[in-house]
């Protein structure tokens, strides 16, 4: 069954206004991601990929984050549009999150300003905020995106959503 969109109100945004293929664009807005008490994230100068259905996700530049938390996991996936998907597990001390990034060392061509960004889920993360405002996570375990109070669904992710 389809989703029944909801017409947004004044300066929000329908995930069924988003394009497919995605689009990816450039935003001044404050991202950050924290885990377990530690800025690991913090960048006016991220891109937002935008997918029907799917709240954004910020693909953050690589030098606005603290590397040494991550490190390479053997999990790679593909994207029928932005090709081949690697993963990056935090650990701030005792403290892991695995696959809690992710990143295309060699994205298709349309795709190809996601090179040297990193995307960080937010439900496998501490907190992610966007302009000061706690980001909910996309429902699910296999996407990303960032909930904020100007993104309405309903969002892919959740039971149910699959054949959306």
């Amino acid at each position: 069954m389809q989703p029944q969109r909801i017409e947004p109100r004044p300066g929000q945004e329908s995930v069924w206004d988003y394009p497919r293929p995605p689009s990816t664009e450039l935003t001044d807005r404050h991202v950050q991601a924290y885990f377990a008490g530690e800025l690991i994230a913090d960048t006016c100068r991220s891109i937002r990929v935008l997918e029907t259905g799917h709240p954004p996700v910020y693909y953050v530049p690589v030098e606005d984050v603290r590397t040494e938390y991550l490190s390479a996991s053997p999990r790679t996936t593909y994207c029928e549009y932005k090709g081949p998907a690697h993963y990056y597990t935090l650990q701030i001390g005792d403290q892991v999150a695995m696959e809690a990034a992710c990143y295309h060392p060699e994205p298709t061509a349309s795709y190809a300003s996601l090179t040297g960004h990193v995307a960080f889920y937010p439900g496998r993360v501490s907190t992610c905020l966007v302009d000061d405002e706690i980001v909910q996570p996309q429902p699910g375990e296999f996407y990303g995106g960032w909930i904020t109070s100007e993104i309405i669904g309903p969002f892919k992710g959740g039971p149910g959503t699959l054949g959306w």
